[in-house]
């Protein structure tokens, strides 16, 4: 076993939607920088990106009723959908140039439309939810949501889920046709292929074991390969995007903003129909609310899919539990992840979070039948043999202490640390993650490069022309952006694919 030691200028650790998008988007503003990727496993986007491991939903808060919030005096808060709708225009728009700009190809191989919709049942979610498409209607950003409590109406949207409902509970839906189905498994593939034909070295079977601080100001990464070759690569930026493997590498740079943080790793499981008859029946993406007590990645959703261009059918995700931080971790990720100055923000959230804890367990303990009955809330009809389970990605929760929630506060969301002076970043958390991918980027060159913002900023906006204008104020501009994404990643007046498949083979 040798040792080799080389130098570049960045270094990114995870072969994920992350790594991908600021990986190109650092190609096209600077293409003359070397970038070099590590990646434990042998190829692009096995982890939380692949297609099997998240909902694909390009979170755009259409549909997500964990995004909107019911004050105390009956009115809704959007603000938190307005932002994530915003965000993932985004993406759509980077996503768009590297399609005009012939970086990648074939956008129906990531990209679907699909309508996505909100459901629910009994009289006050009945209510809130129409109090919720009222707020949203207002603002462009939603144009064309409409609302229904007509059963014959909802039978119209949802056939596979009105057949056979005996309740007469009341029961409504909001559906929107600009909704978006996603692979980013595809995705992330599709951009590291555009960045190794730009000559990024792309290091799969490589391990990242340690990173530490040089004398000189620069970032070691040691890394261990599969054919047992020891290396030391150092670098004048370091980004940690692997997912819930972060977090142990962000705690070995020992910079500052590591401390009193820590992970909780919550992982999914989801139920797939094999019976391409009730596959074709379903064509939306349908989100109830999540159960009392559930963590907001936990919200109910029946999904059309479209994965290696077959539609498929998913329910979930049903949360479990596992010590791993990533599916191909180790049980001994969150143990070791404790550490001297985290121990009491993780053991405060252990006592604030009892009810998600009981949740879990209860979670962890139904069988297939009891998934099934669940199931059996949005498909009355299901049959158990039309089902399989599958297991979906390994997801870690940060927990930090925050001003607002005291010591030991679990964040449900996409989480940014970067170190004071800008030279590393790490991402954690989970959903609305992928979404909102090129968002988190370029926060992450916001406070990683400030020195390079202003010579860089035309050809962001080239590249992204609503950086830094709040298309939420801008109906003009949305209306202009939203189209020619919609033409370039082929959106509009498009007819959905009608091919069926098996799901899981």
């Amino acid at each position: 076993m040798s040792n080799r030691q080389t130098g570049t200028d960045v270094i990114l650790i995870g072969a994920g939607i992350m790594s991908a998008t600021l990986g190109t988007i650092l190609k096209e503003l600077v293409p003359d920088w070397n970038i070099t990727v590590f990646e434990k496993l042998d190829k692009a986007g096995e982890e939380s990106s692949n297609e099997w491991n998240n909902a694909g939903t390009g979170h755009s808060a259409l549909c997500e009723l964990n995004y909107t919030v019911e004050k105390p005096d009956g009115s809704v808060d959007i603000s938190k959908a307005i932002k994530i709708n915003e965000q993932f225009q985004l993406s759509r728009q980077f996503w768009s140039y590297l399609v005009k700009n012939n970086l990648i190809s074939n956008p129906h191989d990531f990209i679907m439309p699909l309508p996505h919709m909100s459901l629910v049942m009994g009289e006050s979610n009945v209510d809130f939810l129409r109090k919720r498409f009222e707020a949203l209607s207002k603002n462009h950003l939603f144009e064309g949501m409409e609302f229904s409590d007509d059963p014959a109406k909802l039978k119209e949207w949802i056939p596979l889920i009105m057949e056979g409902r005996k309740s007469d509970d009341p029961i409504a839906a909001t559906k929107i046709d600009s909704g978006t189905d996603v692979n980013f498994g595809a995705l992330t593939r599709m951009l590291f292929d555009h960045l190794e034909d730009r000559h990024v070295d792309v290091k799969y079977g490589h391990n990242v074991e340690d990173i530490k601080r040089t004398s000189d100001g620069l970032w070691e990464v040691k890394v261990h390969s599969d054919s047992g070759v020891l290396e030391y690569h150092t670098a004048k930026f370091v980004f940690l995007g692997g997912g819930g493997g972060s977090l142990p590498l962000l705690q070995k740079t020992g910079i500052p903003e590591s401390k009193h943080v820590g992970g909780f790793p919550v992982s999914g499981l989801f139920l797939v129909c094999k019976n391409p008859e009730v596959v074709e029946q379903h064509h939306a993406k349908v989100y109830g609310k999540a159960a009392v007590g559930a963590p907001p990645m936990s919200v109910p959703h029946l999904d059309t899919r479209y994965i290696d261009h077959k539609k498929t059918l998913l329910f979930g995700p049903f949360a479990g539990f596992s010590p791993k931080f990533l599916k191909t971790g180790s049980n001994m990720d969150l143990l070791a992840s404790v550490k001297p100055n985290n121990v009491f923000t993780m053991l405060a959230a252990g006592a604030k979070n009892m009810a998600l804890t009981k949740y879990l367990v209860q979670q962890l303990m139904l069988s297939k039948d009891q998934r099934i009955e669940e199931l059996r809330e949005f498909i009355p009809d299901a049959k158990s043999e039309d089902w399989d389970i599958v297991v979906a990605g390994q997801r870690v929760q940060v927990i930090k202490d925050t001003e607002a929630g005291g010591k030991g506060t679990l964040q449900f969301g996409t989480e940014v640390i970067t170190g004071a002076e800008g030279s590393i970043a790490a991402l954690l958390g989970a959903s609305p993650g992928a979404s909102t991918a090129v968002h988190v980027m370029l926060e992450v060159i916001n406070k990683c490069f400030p020195q390079y913002m202003k010579e860089w900023e035309p050809k962001i906006k080239e590249m992204i022309p609503s950086y830094g204008v709040s298309l939420a104020e801008n109906p003009e501009l949305f209306h202009e952006v939203h189209s020619s994404t919609g033409e370039a990643l082929g959106l509009s007046d498009n007819k959905p694919m009608q091919t069926s498949g098996q799901g899981i083979s």
